[in-house]
């Protein structure tokens, strides 16, 4: 987008005036409107060329463009990639199994990417889809504390998926992680010197042998 027109770059009779605050001036003279902004110590910024007569506001243009800037480079930080992870379970799994793959599950969750979970029918086991259906509602309830589904259970040729998304952001997941991090390795640091500072345990005394030439009592 091109800069718009500031100060004496205004070449119209009259704008629209806004106050500094949003209020609304009024139609003014573009001189008294230039008056105005050299009083205030501000900047007229025409902020919108096309209506009649033009509407310009009294700003500090310089803070302005500095804060849109900081806007701007938030905005693109909010928009890191969330990737859709993808797991399979099979109908019949065992207790380890379930638990291994839902710790990938939360894993990915937490990382704020979405997991494409999916159970593959074998055989006899396609005229069971109620069971898929229990096994993935099973696993969206363990862990609703990281996502919730975005995409039901539902039938695709001999296998069933469901789309679970991330409470939270992938931008925000990877600044708490990044937190996390940063509080550890804190913490490491402050428990260092306190490890080094600890005095050594002092050593037992030998016990002091017996003389040379003494008699065992009798």
């Amino acid at each position: 987008m091109s800069e718009p027109r500031i100060n004496e770059r205004i070449r119209v009779p009259e704008v629209r005036l806004v106050g500094p605050g949003g209020e609304q001036v009024g139609v003014v003279r573009v001189e008294d409107a230039l008056r105005l902004a050299q009083e205030a110590d501000l900047d007229l910024v025409e902020v919108a060329p096309d209506a009649r007569p033009p509407v310009a506001k009294l700003m500090d243009y310089g803070k302005f463009k500095y804060e849109s800037a900081m806007k701007a480079r938030d905005a693109r930080r909010n928009q890191a990639n969330t990737v859709l992870k993808e797991i399979r379970f099979r109908l019949k799994i065992d207790a380890h199994d379930y638990a291994t793959k839902k710790g990938h599950v939360e894993r990915f969750l937490t990382g704020g990417d979405k997991v494409k979970v999916m159970i593959m029918f074998r055989g006899r086991e396609q005229s069971r889809p109620e069971m898929g259906m229990r096994l993935l509602q099973r696993l969206a309830e363990d862990v609703a504390e990281l996502g919730s589904v975005e995409s039901s259970p539902r039938l695709d040729g001999r296998n069933m998926t469901m789309v679970i998304g991330p409470h939270k952001k992938k931008a925000e997941a990877k600044s708490e992680q990044r937190r996390k991090r940063e509080q550890e390795q804190a913490a490491k640091t402050a428990a260092a010197p306190a490890a080094a500072a600890e005095p050594a345990a002092p050593t037992a005394p030998a016990a002091d042998a017996p003389a040379d030439g003494a008699a065992d009592a009798s």
